[in-house]
């Protein structure tokens, strides 16, 4: 549900980065914000309550070309983890354009990644959204990590939708930026649809 600024002559897409707790989102919204240049962002605002936290910030990618005049600037969230904050990430969901699913390849972390991706499917429903419709791309994170299920696999396991995917190790940046560039694609293809229908 992205939203048209015609003051500024921008278009805002939302981009949520959803999966476990201590899976990696957070980590990737540092990395992208730090390489980001500073005129093409805005401030990183970190929500934080007594156990949960909650990263935002928006940014205007300077490659991505215009739609009919009209910049894009994506607004990127990430989602608590813990199961527990369940109505915070209903929230966070509402008026979402695109998903990056950041699942934990750590063999001991496949429960968690599949208990994440049901809450995240459910809670999309509950907006009217459906998962199969939506832009989505799937980040296998933490690939350095010895005790790892291989890309395949966790494939299986998570992308029965066969959605694009890709290894990551997000504190180096390794495939962060591929990562949102698929999405942001996704996102604006998604946007020039809506906007030729």
């Amino acid at each position: 549900m992205s939203f048209v600024n015609y003051n500024t002559k921008e278009i805002n897409c939302k981009i949520v980065y959803y999966g476990p707790g201590l899976g990696g989102k957070t980590t990737n919204l540092q990395y992208i914000y730090k390489k980001t240049t500073g005129g093409a962002k805005g401030e990183m605002v970190s929500l934080d309550t007594e156990n949960e936290r909650t990263i935002f910030f928006d940014f205007l990618p300077l490659d991505l070309g215009e739609i009919r005049g009209f910049k894009t600037r994506f607004h990127l969230y990430t989602v608590p983890g813990q199961v527990f904050y369940e109505s915070s990430r209903k929230l966070i969901l509402r008026g979402v354009d695109g998903i990056v699913f950041v699942a934990d390849s750590q063999l001991e972390r496949m429960e968690a990644n599949i208990e994440s991706l049901k809450s995240l499917e459910i809670n999309l429903k509950e907006q009217g959204y459906d998962i199969e419709n939506i832009p989505i791309v799937f980040q296998w994170n933490k690939r350095d990590l010895p005790n790892i299920a291989s890309s395949e696999d966790i494939g299986e396991t998570l992308n029965s939708l066969g959605k694009p995917s890709f290894d990551s190790i997000a504190y180096k940046g390794n495939g962060v930026f591929e990562t949102l560039k698929a999405i942001s694609k996704l996102v604006l293809l998604n946007l020039k649809g809506g906007l030729n229908s």
